[in-house]
């Protein structure tokens, strides 16, 4: 079994950014040697997620209005009591989209549908370099 460790920088900007980060991970499975096993992606921190969505202008403001109704920005959260960051919904939201996500990985090739892709979504009061650890499974 094939095992390969590497990590991605995404440059977010605040207030629920929604970055493409597809092209990247396939180009890590097909370098990592892999043809059939995983990939497993992990956000290094606590006020972002990862998902899988059609990344087209509608849904990705259909994504962010989802989340604001969810955890609003305007709400008080006890979290500013500790830190008065001014980012407690970023947390909120972080926790309910999680952190990682599988992908099974089919003749070298992610199994992700037509209109699939993944995304990082930056929960963040403020733009951010967010790192995305990666690591693909398999078999060569």
């Amino acid at each position: 079994m094939l095992v390969r460790n590497g990590k991605l920088r995404v440059q977010a900007g605040p207030e629920c950014d929604v970055v493409d980060i597809t092209s990247e991970v396939r180009r890590f499975v097909v370098e990592s040697g892999i043809r059939d096993g995983t990939v497993t992606l992990f956000n290094v921190g606590s006020t972002a997620g990862l998902t899988t969505v059609e990344f087209e202008p509608g849904c990705v403001q259909d994504l962010k209005e989802l989340f604001q109704k969810i955890a609003p920005a305007t709400r008080d959260y006890h979290h500013e009591q500790t830190w008065h960051d001014g980012n407690g919904y970023s947390h909120m939201r972080a926790s309910l989209l999680k952190p990682s996500l599988v992908v099974p990985v089919a003749e070298g090739q992610m199994r992700l549908g037509t209109w699939q892709q993944i995304v990082l979504l930056n929960f963040d009061n403020k733009a951010r370099t967010r790192e995305v650890a990666i690591q693909t499974m398999g078999i060569a």
